[in-house]
């Protein structure tokens, strides 16, 4: 099913997958209240059966409403909802907003000291990376490479503290990548953004490298937060999801 131009705000419709379809399925009933805080949320057994989906599709959904923070999952107890309202994400240790605030504080300045100190190994290192994220397919490696690329970033700066600070963060940038990959489709965007930076880096441009940087990040906190409010319908009244 092909989402409408004022799903999308009016760019081109995208593919709305069948996690995504039992994701927002599931955190309506919780911000409606058929589910309250405290609740149980049906089995695994039962959701697969009710929304006709695979286990895989339904645990990703889990996992999701997890990060945004509605539900806990209890071993051997099942998920329970904990809000009834998405706040914040949370990515491993960090919440999206804290860990944003220092991106912005970090990795722009750094972007442009890369492009006054990289290397001639730094940028073919980071042309490689680019190459290869343009022909990735599997979203777990291309997640990879995403991490790998913003540490790379930092290594051209030539200062190894900001490389430590990137590696400090490395699993919550991991996790977010995922997390804007799966729900909202940012991989493509991502591949041009960080080409923008590469070419800011290449032409030695502290200004474009640091505008590039910016404009990544902005476009990053758009994401998180059309995914956090969304202007959305549940599929599952509308004839099912796409599998």
């Amino acid at each position: 099913m092909n989402l409408s131009d004022s799903q999308t705000g009016g760019t081109m419709p995208r593919r709305v997958s069948a996690m995504e379809a039992v994701l927002t399925h599931l955190r309506d009933a919780i911000e409606r209240g058929d589910h309250a805080v405290g609740d149980k949320l049906p089995s695994e057994a039962e959701l697969c059966r009710r929304l006709e989906v695979s286990r895989p599709v339904l645990r990703e959904a889990l996992r999701a409403l997890q990060v945004m923070g509605l539900t806990v999952s209890r071993t051997g107890k099942g998920t329970f909802v904990v809000a009834d309202a998405v706040q914040d994400p949370t990515f491993g240790d960090y919440a999206a907003g804290d860990l944003l605030e220092v991106r912005r504080h970090v990795e722009i300045p750094v972007a442009g000291y890369a492009a006054l100190r990289r290397t001639a190994e730094n940028l073919d290192h980071l042309a490689h990376l680019l190459d290869r994220m343009e022909r990735e397919t599997d979203t777990t490696a291309w997640v990879a490479m995403d991490t790998i690329f913003h540490i790379a970033i930092a290594e051209a700066s030539q200062n190894p503290v900001f490389r430590r600070v990137i590696e400090e963060i490395r699993d919550a940038l991991a996790r977010q990548s995922a997390f804007l990959n799966d729900l909202g489709g940012r991989r493509e965007q991502s591949n041009r953004e960080h080409r923008a930076i590469v070419e800011a880096l290449v032409d030695g441009s502290e200004h474009d490298a640091t505008e590039a940087m910016a404009h990544h990040l902005d476009r990053v906190d758009t994401a998180l937060t059309s995914i956090v409010r969304p202007e959305r319908t549940d599929i599952f009244t509308k004839g099912g999801p796409e599998a």
